[in-house]
């Protein structure tokens, strides 16, 4: 239960403290601002606080949006300001500073909301309210203007209306939101949560899986019916946390990791549905997984990497916002990087129309196609712009980038070389190594390109991740490793070799989404024991490596199913039980409202 405390001569005919009630509050009222310090203290220290004055008009909505927002410890509108437990001691000095001001006569108990406000001394939340109104009328004539602008705006049309995200792709905008934030305010009025409307859509989305996996045309067909029910319900879910502001860390971490985990297990039921058809696809299957990491970890990096850089700006850019200027081309572009939403239309489709060989062949080239065109429009960007990248940004890379203990070996060791230089050669490692599991198979000479690809890889994280083009670096890795598990199962030619090499690169690619998950949530990398138990990413590369030249086919394919059930144990026992416990403690809510995923 959170507490209000009205302050202020009440308002007769007022609807103030219903709308309070209505929103969850427990209204107690202060006759004055030493009476509101006396309700202050009595309230426990793990509540939520507003004081609100007697006097406000405006929507409810309005009130909602500053005083029961989860993500902010303290926010204001007009008449009201609010703390959560975090900023409570903020709020009891601010009330304090008001009340000495009302006992010396500078400010009158009526107005005592809007002096705390003034005086808090901790980051306040001020929402945009648009046309919704929230005032503080100081006469009669000014209070029936204020209720006559309320009867003219409908607060629920807006309500509804801000649920959907601002920025979305074109399918997304047009073929799911104008119906789906019905749908959520349907949940939102039975009393579901964005929780359990998430987990209602990865179970649709596994169920879709399942269907494919019967690898029959009925199964086909409901399998792609089902995985577009699936992206309306993961719509929902983020319109359901707006429309009533129920945000929370762990629902971000379960919206953010389901929807990971609804798209590559729906490639697995395509591929297992494709096996029972005679056709192996799983090579195809894991190529998708690998590319849309890949693509993934270019816009994670490339974000944090200029998250707070200074001088951030660029002709490339420049262009880019007079495009945008431009309706049609913000469409255009929207859609050719296969946003979500497009994505998964496109594979429901041809899930129910053409077979899965076909499916993955359209994928591939698509988001291949959606990767060349966003990669060279950043590195444009990149080099055009002078920008100054901090110390947080160099960190979040070095994260992102995941090297493990043989790294911090090599790199106390090893001589430093020039940037320009220790890229290339990550480069060259990188491809060498991924060419030689192509061309030679199996082998001592691909374990030799390993370990050069350590020590390259080593080189490049030995000075802060400062450069230009640094932020290539963690998606060089991701494409290193996960391409040579790739070519090194393909090349087993044993059966199963690639479902367990699907099974490992899904592992571990979960740690680097939840690695970009923490830092997005100011929650910090994973703990380093973590990333020192699992390898890093130059070490899970060189075992692997070794492993296929000592083993036989089937031997190797043993060793990606234990290995990979190993990294995901480990990866995913730490993970939940870091976001469970983060929920726990009152994390701060997160809610990202950037690129479509």
């Amino acid at each position: 239960m959170s507490t209000a405390i009205l302050t202020g001569q009440p308002v007769p005919g007022s609807s103030l403290e219903n709308d309070l009630r209505s929103l969850g509050f427990d209204v107690r009222v202060a006759t004055d601002a030493a009476d509101a310090e006396t309700l202050l203290a009595a309230v426990p220290a793990n509540q939520r606080v507003a004081v609100v004055d007697a006097r406000f008009v405006g929507h409810v909505h309005a009130l909602r949006l500053g005083l029961t927002d989860p993500r902010f410890d303290a926010a204001a509108i007009p008449g009201a300001v609010t703390a959560r437990p975090a900023a409570r001691p903020a709020l009891t000095r601010a009330l304090r500073t008001a009340s000495e001001d009302a006992s010396n006569g500078s400010v009158v108990v009526g107005i005592l909301a809007e002096r705390i406000a003034d005086v808090l001394d901790t980051d306040l939340y001020r929402p945009e309210l648009g046309e919704l109104v929230a005032e503080v009328p100081r006469d009669p004539q000014a209070r029936n203007e204020a209720r006559q602008a309320v009867t003219v705006v409908d607060d629920e049309a807006i309500r509804l209306r801000t649920a959907v995200k601002s920025r979305d792709g074109f399918f997304t905008t047009y073929c799911i939101s104008p119906y789906s934030r019905y749908l959520a305010r349907w949940c939102a009025r039975r009393g579901f949560t964005p929780n359990q409307v998430t987990t209602a859509s990865l179970i649709t989305a596994l169920i879709a899986a399942g269907c494919a996996a019967t690898g029959t045309r009925a199964g086909f067909v409901a399998a792609g019916l089902l995985l577009l029910f699936s992206f309306v319900l993961d719509c929902t879910d983020g319109q359901l946390a707006r429309y009533s502001l129920q945000y929370s860390t762990l629902g971000a971490w379960l919206d953010a990791t389901f929807d990971r985990a609804k798209e590559y297990a729906y490639y697995a039921g395509l591929a297992l549905g494709a096996a029972r058809g005679g056709d192996d696809v799983w090579a195809l299957a894991l190529g998708a997984m690998v590319l849309q990491t890949c693509r993934h970890v270019v816009d994670f990096s490339f974000n944090e990497a200029n998250h707070d850089a200074t001088a951030n700006t660029s002709p490339t850019a420049a262009l880019s916002g007079r495009l945008d200027s431009v309706g049609w081309t913000v469409w255009v572009r929207r859609m050719i990087v296969l946003p979500i939403g497009e994505r998964w239309a496109m594979i429901a489709v041809l899930t129910a129309v053409t077979t899965p060989r076909i499916t993955f062949y359209v994928l591939l080239i698509g988001c291949a196609f959606a990767a060349t065109y966003t990669t060279a429009g950043r590195v444009l960007r990149s080099l055009t712009r002078k920008a100054q990248r901090t110390d947080r940004a160099a960190q979040a890379l070095a994260d992102l980038a995941d090297s493990g203990p043989l790294a911090e070996l090599f790199v106390r060791i090893l001589p430093r070389s020039p940037r320009v230089v220790a890229q290339l050669l990550a480069v060259a490692g990188a491809v060498v190594m991924v060419l030689a599991a192509w061309i030679d198979g199996p082998g001592w000479s691909v374990v030799v390109c390993a370990v050069v690809y350590v020590l390259v890889s080593a080189e490049v994280v030995a000075s802060p991740l400062k450069g230009a083009l640094d932020w290539l670096v963690p998606p060089l890795f991701r494409a290193a490793e996960y391409g040579t598990v790739l070519v090194l199962a393909a090349k087993a030619d044993v059966n199963g070799a690639l479902p367990a090499a699907f099974g490992l690169v899904a592992a571990v690619a979960y740690h680097h989404y939840d690695t970009v998950y923490r830092i997005r949530g100011n929650a910090g990398a994973p703990p380093h024991w973590l990333v020192r138990a699992i390898g890093g990413h130059e070490g899970r590369t060189l075992l692997v490596t070794v492993l296929a030249a000592l083993l036989t086919a089937t031997d190797f394919k043993v060793a990606l199913t234990a290995l990979a059930v190993a990294v995901a144990l480990v990866v995913l026992v730490e993970s939940i039980r870091f976001w469970v416990t983060a929920h726990k403690l009152g994390a701060p809510a997160v809610h990202d409202e950037g690129e479509p995923a």
